[in-house]
């Protein structure tokens, strides 16, 4: 059997693992695009109005826990710069992602995710955590949250006992 006839009748009866991407999948990789043209235009796009519009589009509870994660995180890692990454908010360092807030309606997923990218360098031994399903924002998940920002030694040891 010729294989590309088979995954052409896939395609047409909806199998959509055939088709490689999800269409949220596919709308985010599109927001990257229009992001890197955006800041190629621009020179320098103003992070923290697409992060906050970004916010504003979310559906609640996400959006309130999108804006409260903002806040904590400016105050405690001043030193990184928000910015959109696939459509997502995300904070910067020296230019490289280094974490993000993913919303739970984004793809459809039954938590937000706060994630961290290979940047973060959290690094600990043979295996890690680098995202964290958060469905409310307790005291503790907060306190969490402050010191994931600075990449703290108590994060990363809180981290290790998690997995």
């Amino acid at each position: 059997m010729n294989p590309g006839k088979s995954t052409a009748r896939k395609a047409a009866a909806g199998d959509e693992a055939s088709e490689g991407f999800t269409a949220e999948e596919r709308a985010a990789m599109k927001e990257r695009a229009q992001e890197l043209k955006a800041a190629k235009r621009a020179g320098k796009v103003d992070g923290e109005s697409a992060v906050l519009a970004k916010i504003a589009e979310m559906p609640e509870p996400d959006r309130t826990m999108a804006m409260r994660i903002h806040e904590i995180i400016k105050a405690s890692a001043p030193s990184l710069s928000p910015k959109t990454w696939y459509g997502m908010p995300a904070y910067a360092k020296g230019g490289k992602v280094v974490c993000f807030f993913q919303d739970a309606a984004k793809f459809k997923s039954r938590y937000a995710t706060l994630g961290f990218t290979d940047s973060a360098a959290l690094d600990d031994g043979p295996m890690w955590p680098t995202s964290f399903a958060v469905n409310a924002l307790t005291p503790e998940v907060e306190e969490r949250i402050r010191e994931a920002s600075n990449f703290s030694p108590a994060f990363i040891e809180s981290s290790r006992r998690m997995t």
